[in-house]
């Protein structure tokens, strides 16, 4: 039931994230570092549920992707279960409450039959993964194995804000968002970002082994995941953010691949104040198979160019991608695709 090698192989089973109870969570040094780096002061930052007609609208976008991708693609589809509460939380060193369950993307990652839980950058996001337990359960007991990465203290002295050139993540424990990595048969691309430190890299090779590479992408984006900076299509063709990705950071297992350059994305905006996502987030696509994508609707340039090399595109919409932070790759994690 669980088997994922890649990005691109034909897609069986997925989970769908869910807007509800979407929440702008405590603030702290975790959530100024990461999430609002670019802000001297976030006293100013809303705190609390998402608006109405954000939650609403998204629920609606999910839903219809949800059936397309049952309807359509015969694909099994799962849904994390929101946290209803958002409680308060504490360890010995922090308090804070919880975010959402919009990105299961971010926070699991399956590698052959394995599901890995991330120890995720934000406190707010620590118990994120408990929306899949009892699934994870079905999984396990179906013969997947099922690990989480050592729980990080998140403690102050991994983030830093004193020089902001450099990444505000530090590197005294092992962390990262799953949404940090890309999957690439036996190579595993791992974005150092904002969200994603060396040691973090480190202990993913340890644990997957001599089996696999995992090759650190350095000088790329520091913001936050790589799924608006790479796609891989299919084995030796690849979509690339021309913003971010150039010859000189090129990742050395893609540099003979056949390379699609993005053209600039179409701005679909956001709602209010709440802009956490750039226009790349149109990047952000799903793999169906190696010959289709869902994509934004919006995105007609990428369409036409995507058809240029024999990849047809789904066209739905998640109207507030930008203001949630994610978008079709982000929304969904893989369980099951039919890799050779």
């Amino acid at each position: 039931m669980v088997n994922v090698n890649n990005e691109w192989d034909r897609l069986r089973e997925v989970f769908v994230g869910t807007a509800e109870y979407a929440n702008n969570p405590m603030k702290g040094k975790d959530l100024h570092s990461i999430n609002y780096a670019h802000k001297n002061n976030i006293d100013d930052v809303y705190k609390g549920y998402y608006p109405e007609q954000v939650i609403e609208e998204t629920k609606e976008d999910l839903a219809v992707l949800c059936q397309a991708l049952k309807s359509f693609f015969n694909i099994k589809v799962r849904r994390m279960k929101p946290n209803k509460n958002h409680k308060t939380f504490k360890t010995q060193d922090w308090v804070s409450d919880g975010y959402y369950s919009f990105c299961p993307r971010d926070s699991v990652t399956v590698i052959g039959d394995t599901i890995i839980e991330s120890p995720m950058t934000l406190r707010s996001r620590y118990f994120e993964t408990l929306g899949f337990r009892d699934q994870f359960i079905e999984y396990m007991k179906d013969g997947a194995r099922w690990v989480s990465a050592p729980k990080p203290k998140l403690t102050d002295d991994n983030y830093q804000r004193d020089n902001l050139d450099k990444l505000t993540l530090t590197n005294i424990e092992p962390v990262f968002d799953a949404a940090n990595i890309l999957r690439c048969n036996n190579d595993i691309l791992y974005l150092l970002s904002n969200t994603g430190n060396k040691l973090g890299a480190k202990w993913l090779q340890n644990f997957l082994g001599s089996s696999y590479k995992v090759h650190v992408l350095e000088n790329m984006y520091s913001y936050i995941h790589i799924d608006s900076t790479i796609a891989l299509l299919r084995e030796g063709l690849c979509l690339l953010n021309p913003e971010r990705v150039n010859e000189d950071n090129m990742p050395e297992v893609l540099k003979s691949w056949d390379k699609i350059w993005c053209p600039p994305c179409e701005d679909i905006g956001y709602y209010g104040d709440f802009n956490h996502a750039s226009t790349w987030i149109g990047l952000n696509l799903l793999s169906i198979d190696e010959n289709t994508v869902v994509l934004d609707k919006s995105q007609v340039k990428l369409q036409k160019l995507l058809k240029k090399h024999k990849i047809e595109s789904v066209p739905l919409q998640i109207r507030h991608s930008r203001t949630l932070g994610g978008s079709f790759h982000c929304v969904t994690a893989d369980m099951h695709r039919e890799s050779k």
